[in-house]
């Protein structure tokens, strides 16, 4: 069956914290209820056209619970037939944790209930057998989560082509709009800190970005490609220790260091990479687990003309 016949959604499963006690807080999650198909579920839905899978699961939670969300680990795939038009089709669901941080439930024709529970009561609840497999999918790992966005920087024209210092060298007008594109996909994250390597294209990066969140951009030498060198291991720990539990934070670094630091980390705590080479404005969320990597994503540069990923 082609592609173009397979129905595109995305969706998340939306939790926040409840009160356990003297242990350590119990985690809650969102269901649903659909008059329409009667059915119990996670909120999800269709993607609009042009409509990128982690805008989609986004703007669907936001739609059918009323919360916004700060986004966390990847959860996968869940794949099953929908019938349409007495036909049966394919459908993909991409699937997000997701912490809600405000809002309100209100009924609408399509959501007419939305319930928080306890992770036993979901499991009960929910209609779907795919909707509990991805509900353990979300229990096997972490909930709180620090996530570590790790930036190339955008286009900069070539080394070849700059007279000047390379250090100053600056975004091309491809890596200004690749730059201001990638605020849509970090600010998701609910950024608290930014760090750059200390480059100007590396800084104008994230600018955007830092003037839309209201943060500074703090200097990070020991991610350049000149700092990094002799440095791997102070390299890592800044990545391992940056930010905190329910916190997301961005570094800007450059194509010679990224996979180098991210194989020290996903090989010190048996976490597998994905097979995607770090081009320029393309991102990698890296979730943590207090200091240990749990898991990574990979973001591939926004779409704008002219992108050019060939150069350093």
């Amino acid at each position: 069956m082609a592609d173009t016949d397979t129905i595109r959604a995305a969706g998340g499963v939306l939790w926040r914290e409840a009160d356990g006690g003297v242990a350590k807080p119990a985690v809650e999650v969102a269901v649903i209820h659909r008059p329409r198909y009667g059915d119990w579920s996670l909120p999800k839905g269709k993607l609009a056209s042009g409509e990128s899978e982690v805008d989609g699961a986004i703007r669907e939670v936001l739609e059918e619970t009323g919360y916004r969300v700060r986004l966390g680990r990847a959860l996968g795939e869940t794949r099953y037939a929908k019938e349409q038009a007495g036909f049966l089709r394919p459908k993909v669901v991409r699937w997000w944790s997701m912490e809600a941080t405000s809002g309100a439930f209100t009924p609408t024709r399509e959501v007419d209930e939305m319930r928080w529970v306890s992770l036993a009561e979901a499991h009960d609840l929910l209609t779907r057998e795919t909707d509990r497999e991805l509900l353990e999918r979300f229990v096997r790992g972490p909930a709180p989560t620090r996530v570590v966005l790790v930036v190339r920087h955008a286009s900069a024209g070539t080394r070849a082509q700059w007279s000047g210092d390379d250090r100053l060298r600056p975004l091309d007008d491809c890596g200004y709009r690749q730059a201001e594109e990638l605020v849509r996909l970090l600010a998701h994250f609910d950024p608290t800190e930014i760090v750059s390597a200390d480059l100007v294209r590396c800084r104008q990066t994230v600018d955007p970005l830092a003037e839309a969140v209201g943060l500074g951009v703090r200097d990070a030498p020991v991610v350049s490609e000149e700092g990094y060198a002799g440095h791997e291991t102070e390299a890592v720990q800044l990545v391992r220790s940056i930010g905190g539990p329910h916190h997301a934070s961005v570094i800007c670094s450059q194509g010679e260091v990224i996979p180098d630091l991210l194989s020290r980390l996903a090989k010190a705590d048996a976490v597998d990479l994905p097979a995607q080479p770090a081009k320029k404005a393309s991102t990698w969320a890296l979730t943590f687990q207090l200091d240990r990597l749990v898991s990574c994503e990979y973001f591939p540069p926004p779409a704008v003309s002219g992108s050019d990923s060939a150069h350093a």
